[in-house]
């Protein structure tokens, strides 16, 4: 059967989106996932991942030898920045992990957590177009991607470019942003 090595409550990752779950069931070749906030999915076997150990966890122990990740890292070295360098130029760094912006997430969702996150990220990117503020570097981290496509929707709200920030200084989990300034 093609659903071999899968049981009824393995904690699963969808390969090719951010879904993660517990699988509740399987029938046939398809496995039913049930994900946190409770929206059940069908999958074939090879279209999910079990998850042996949280997904904070997961990224300490990254193959290197990824070739998505060999593909990245020689595009980051390939490349040079899309934004010219200035002596004395301000650049602002944003940490946007959760534990950087509260105290403590108890009692807080993962809704909760994201909005949190990206009214950091608007506010910042305010505060960067009043200030004339010309670059920002939102540090997001890598995990399923939740944070960076949202952070990427809100940032194409506002006059501004945005690109993979520098893989040699921040790794893959950071967005560097291009202010565009009014020269009044």
């Amino acid at each position: 059967m093609l659903t071999k090595g899968f049981e009824i409550g393995n904690k699963v990752a969808v390969l090719d989106d951010a879904l993660n779950g517990r699988v509740i069931n399987i029938i046939g070749d398809e496995i039913l996932v049930e994900t946190t906030d409770g929206m059940v999915f069908k999958f074939k076997a090879p279209e999910i991942v079990k998850i042996e150990v949280d997904q904070h966890e997961l990224s300490k122990f990254t193959d290197i030898n990824n070739p998505l990740l060999k593909d990245k890292i020689a595009q980051a070295t390939s490349t040079k920045t899309a934004f010219k360098k200035h002596k004395n130029e301000v650049i602002l760094e944003v940490d946007l992990h959760i534990n950087k912006l509260t105290k403590s997430t108890k009692n807080m969702d993962n809704y909760d957590m994201l909005n949190l996150q990206l009214d950091t990220a608007k506010n910042k990117i305010e505060y960067a177009i009043s200030k004339k503020i010309s670059k920002i570097v939102f540090i997001h981290g890598v995990g399923e991607g939740v944070l960076k496509s949202e952070l990427q929707r809100l940032l194409k709200k506002y006059p501004i470019k945005f690109y993979d920030a520098s893989y040699k200084k921040y790794g893959l989990g950071a967005t560097e942003v291009y202010v565009f300034q009014n020269s009044n």
